[in-house]
């Protein structure tokens, strides 16, 4: 068991977040960290009072201080503005970089060996914001995005075809967002090839709905955004982490060559374990995938480039 997870931003995200982590018992402590006087103070003691029911001893806490992060094995950043009906994440750009920044200063100089998971939209820029600010190794630092994406792109496939979700597997790669690629040549249906159980326009049908899958809840909502399954997806990853499992999970890492592309977080499997992202896996893609994959590669390109000329990276 770790010392301590916090999760920095009690909001939606965050605090669900904080409750799947204090239940699954990943850390003696499980802190929140937020800017709003009494909000992770508050969900922090509620959620603690449900430790008798729920048959955990993790302590949690919650606090304005950012000193808090002090001792933390893993840091979550969830912080920042979420996405509302019409925006794209990418929309959200300078705004998050701003906040993004402050926190991953704060981590760098309260949390220096923590393994930082990035949660924070526009994921990928954001993740690459926050390696230049701390100077952490690319592997101490990943983004969640392809096992919320992937779990999206199960879940629909599932309605399609009625089989469990148990016995669906698939990869959703690229950036998160409308360049996401899932992969219908890596998604099996109880070990049949997708192709073999939908027709081609029915695959379309669910790609396409995949990458529309978190703006389809915004606008559901009609203020805020996802959170059950991101954190679920980021409870996934902490997981795998704080039990160094070595898990192969399609997450946001650096790329310094991989896929024919360097410079750049991006949503590819990874080798998952206590030291963070240990290799990222290169997958034997069809062309076509491949180039989709550096195509969404090079539009979170575009956005770092954009950061740049913001004055937020030099």
């Amino acid at each position: 068991m770790l010392a301590k997870i916090t999760v920095v931003g009690a909001g939606n995200v965050g605090a669900t977040l904080a409750q799947r982590l204090a239940e699954k018992q990943l850390a003696a402590e499980v802190s929140m960290v937020d800017i709003i006087p009494g909000l992770p103070e508050g969900k922090a003691l509620d959620m603690w009072e449900s430790g008798p029911i729920e048959g955990f001893d993790t302590k949690v806490s919650g606090s304005t201080d950012f000193s808090l992060l002090k001792g933390s094995d893993i840091v979550v950043v969830t912080s920042g503005v979420p996405r509302q009906p019409g925006q794209s994440r990418s929309d959200l750009l300078g705004v998050n970089a701003k906040i993004i920044k402050d926190v991953a200063g704060k981590v760098r100089d309260l949390a220096p060996n923590a393994v930082v998971v990035m949660v924070t939209n526009p994921l990928d820029v954001m993740a690459h914001l926050a390696l230049k600010t701390t100077g952490f190794p690319k592997g101490r630092l990943v983004g969640m995005a392809g096992i919320l994406d992937t779990a999206r792109y199960r879940t629909f496939i599932h309605e399609a075809t009625g089989v469990s979700m148990k016995d669906i597997t698939a990869f959703v790669l690229g950036g998160h967002g409308d360049s996401m690629v899932p992969l219908p040549s890596y998604t099996q249906v109880a070990g049949r090839p997708l192709a073999e159980v939908l027709t081609a326009d029915k695959v379309e049908a669910l790609v396409k709905r995949t990458r529309d899958g978190g703006a389809e809840i915004v606008k559901l909502l009609q203020k805020g955004s996802a959170y059950y399954a991101p954190s679920a997806a980021v409870a996934e990853m902490v997981d795998a982490i704080a039990k160094d499992r070595k898990r192969i999970l399609p997450c946001s890492a650096y790329l310094d060559g991989e896929y024919g592309m360097s410079g750049v977080y991006l949503g590819v499997p990874v080798v998952l374990g206590r030291a963070g992202v240990e290799r990222v896996v290169e997958l034997k893609l069809h062309p076509q995938e491949l180039e989709a994959l550096r195509r969404s590669g090079a539009e979170v390109a575009k956005d770092i480039e954009e950061l740049r000329r913001q004055g937020f990276e030099s």
